[in-house]
């Protein structure tokens, strides 16, 4: 090799691993530092994961759940949104309207290992990461192994009472049986598409309550999925027989994404179609589907006491009574204790 030959090959040489030095590549998240990739984090519902530089929960009573050392924590937040925190199982405490790094623990904790819970309520609902102390890393949580889905409309999501999905039947029931749980609900949404009503026999098998993208139901496997849907359709001048068909049709399709669930379809509060979501439920047990049920729910509920309105969304009192009557009924299907 010549001497300037030597000399290029030299500089080429030194360009291109002071390139590999200057360039870095893609951000790869590490266990524990509370970034949204972070593996000590777990997300319970359906969350879009696809930007790494915030997850966004979809649906409703979403939440995530994580342990952390040190004595504070803090949420990154792009804009204001509020949601329900509880740190070390406490009662949730609702941030109203925060924006940018907010701080959890205004008290500091004891230096230890602490429990946080984030549940977003409305507002701009992108989780960005948390702050922990210098040193301080998160810490895998304790997560229940079964997981119970609910299906329906207002009354599922929560609507009229004191914290929406919170304080919903369902995220009662969940807690109360100690398993991880979703509410896959949105307020006016039926079981068939119609004409100003976005049909749940269509939308279940989305990421979100609005759009078109398929959710992965690779993604988690529910023990239990229970229904409650057909309230709303009878506005919408929905048949029996469609709304039966219907409803078939969606527990089928419903099954064949959990193959092993418990499969639990209730009567509406209002008795609507109630002869019609028996005979779906008849159905799949006459196809030898025997892990679908009916459940009936008359006199669960009292007029003018367990309602927050005269159009039947139950109030606080009344979610309760509901989670305390599918306890024992939920309970020994997916094999937990009843309370």
């Amino acid at each position: 090799m010549q001497p300037r030959s030597a000399v290029t090959a030299l500089l080429t040489a030194v360009a291109l691993a002071a390139a590999m030095i200057l360039i870095p590549g893609p951000a790869v998240a590490a266990a524990g530092d509370g970034g949204p990739a972070d593996t000590n984090i777990a997300y319970v519902g359906r969350w879009d994961t696809t930007n790494s530089a915030g997850y966004v929960p979809n649906w409703t009573g979403a939440y995530l759940v994580t342990s952390f050392t040190g004595t504070t924590v803090k949420i990154k937040q792009r804009d204001a949104v509020n949601m329900y925190v509880s740190v070390d199982r406490g009662a949730d405490v609702f941030y109203a309207g925060v924006r940018g790094t907010v701080n959890l623990t205004p008290t500091r904790l004891a230096a230890g290992t602490h429990t946080l819970r984030v549940s977003y309520r409305s507002g701009d609902t992108i989780f960005q990461g948390l702050v922990l102390d210098a040193g301080a890393t998160t810490v895998a949580p304790s997560v229940p192994a079964k997981l119970v889905e609910f299906v329906g409309d207002s009354i599922t999501a929560g609507y009229l009472d004191s914290k929406l999905a919170l304080s919903a039947y369902g995220w009662v029931l969940g807690e109360k049986l100690g398993v991880r749980h979703t509410q896959i609900a949105r307020a006016g949404y039926c079981l068939v598409a119609q004409s100003g009503c976005v049909g749940q026999s269509g939308q279940f098998f989305k990421l979100g309550s609005t759009g078109t993208t398929d959710w992965n139901f690779g993604r988690y496997q529910a023990a239990a999925v229970v229904i409650n849907l057909g309230t709303n359709d009878i506005g919408h001048g929905v048949t029996g027989a469609a709304f039966q068909s219907s409803y078939t049709a969606f527990l089928r399709a419903v099954r064949a994404r959990y193959p092993g669930a418990a499969l639990f379809a209730m009567e509406t509060f209002k008795k609507r179609y109630v002869a019609e979501t028996q005979a779906a439920v008849a159905a799949l047990n006459a196809s030898g589907d025997a892990n679908v049920f009916y459940i009936g729910t008359e006199g669960w509920l009292t007029v003018n006491t367990d309602y927050a309105d005269g159009d039947g969304h139950p109030n606080d009192a009344g979610h309760i009574k509901i989670a305390n009557r599918l306890a024992p009924i939920i309970a020994p299907r997916i094999g937990v204790p009843a309370p």
